[in-house]
């Protein structure tokens, strides 16, 4: 009997979904991720309360995963590109988050309402090189430096590609089998140098095989290969974009911020220039010539 050819799987804007959002959506998964983040020991899933909000604002802005324990809100996010982004787009979400958990209570009452303290985490494995850690903050998209931001947010992006976060993956059976998964299709694709779907195929049939997230594969086999064929082309489409953005917008950029240098010395504000040296090599140019 011929195994089954996969159908192929074009990518669309609507179909959001990722392995590893199927994957925690199941409490006891999702329990186990807790636990290994926190150095908790919960041991009942329905101390979890999911909160996920679908299609929240609109499809762009949809978290993977928000649930509350403990009396705190938690947003997961995973993420195979990196976004710089994210403490915008958790505000925003957090913003519906508590409007939906607090629908039924007067904010305009004279008592104090109560609210779950959020945390924002970001579970990175794409193929670009980060940081093991690394902390965003909504301050830096600032226009202004401000010392003391008013309103503030941090999002912790955690690497969890191979060498990075071991205490973590070795805590979490789950999430350290599901990048196994990963690890195995990039093998087939970037060094077997085989077609996407192939190695979707031929991963996950492997995986089962060596019991990495098998009971998980079998059950979800034509999901997890929809999905991983569609998160593998969306995240290689997100860099070939990237990069022809930066390389259409490079000239625009220079002379825009040209004219924002001369600007700033004609206003007297010499001193603040020093604060774009981090845009790069030609800023750093500019500034040492106005500097002089």
């Amino acid at each position: 009997m011929k195994n089954q050819e996969t159908p192929q799987v074009t990518a669309n804007r609507e179909f959001k979904s990722t392995v590893f959002c199927l994957l925690f959506r199941d409490k006891r998964k999702l329990l186990e991720l807790y636990n290994a983040m926190n150095h908790s020991h919960y041991t009942d899933p329905e101390a979890l309360q999911i909160v996920t909000l679908e299609n929240a604002i609109y499809m762009s802005m949809k978290n993977d995963l928000a649930f509350i324990i403990d009396m705190h809100l938690y947003l997961y996010e995973h993420q195979s590109t990196y976004n710089p982004n994210m403490p915008l787009r958790d505000l925003l979400y957090v913003a519906n988050e508590y409007q939906k958990l607090e629908k039924d209570t007067s904010i305009y009452a004279s008592a104090l309402v109560k609210i779950p303290a959020p945390r924002f985490i970001v579970f990175y494995n794409g193929k670009e090189k980060r940081p093991e850690k690394e902390v965003l903050k909504l301050s830096d998209a600032y226009f202004t430096e401000e010392l003391h931001p008013e309103l503030e947010l941090k999002v912790t992006v955690l690497n969890i590609n191979s060498g990075n976060n071991t205490e973590l993956i070795e805590s979490c059976k789950t999430l350290r089998e599901y990048m196994q998964y990963v690890n195995c299709v990039r093998h087939y694709t970037d060094v077997r140098g085989i077609s996407l779907s192939e190695a979707v195929e031929h991963s996950v049939n492997e995986c089962i095989e060596k019991g990495i997230l098998a009971d998980f594969l079998r059950e979800n086999k034509a999901e997890a290969v929809s999905m991983s064929i569609f998160e593998y082309n969306e995240a290689e489409e997100k860099e070939k974009m990237r990069k022809a953005e930066y390389t259409g917008g490079y000239e625009d950029g220079k002379h825009e911020m040209l004219a924002l240098i001369e600007k700033m010395v004609a206003d007297g504000l010499t001193d603040q220039i020093p604060r774009l040296s981090k845009e790069g090599d030609f800023l750093q140019e500019m500034i040492a010539k106005y500097q002089k």
